[in-house]
């Protein structure tokens, strides 16, 4: 599933059922390693507070694209909540 500015890529897992886990894969195209880790926390907060609404029992990958981060800025952190809501709603589709 792709927007904009992310792709989030739905794996089943074969292991003991638990939680959902996240894996974040961000090039070095997004920008200096501090941009990339500063949009790493800030998905990983997004991620958290919406943790009960994401289906367990799979592993997840979300990808960045170039230009998130100066959009996060420029929009706030709302803006890339509602982002991250967009791409689980293709998800759940």
């Amino acid at each position: 599933m792709a927007t904009r500015f992310l792709v989030l890529y739905a794996f089943e897992r074969d292991d003991e059922p638990g939680d959902s886990r996240l894996g974040l894969a961000v090039p070095k195209a997004v920008g200096t390693a501090v941009t990339r880790n500063r949009i790493k926390r800030q998905l990983r907060e997004a991620w958290a507070a919406r943790l009960e609404r994401i289906p367990a029992d799979r592993d997840y990958v979300l990808k960045v694209k170039p230009g998130l981060p100066e959009a996060v800025e420029a929009q706030g952190f709302e803006w890339l909540g509602d982002r991250l809501d967009e791409v689980l709603g293709k998800a759940a589709a």
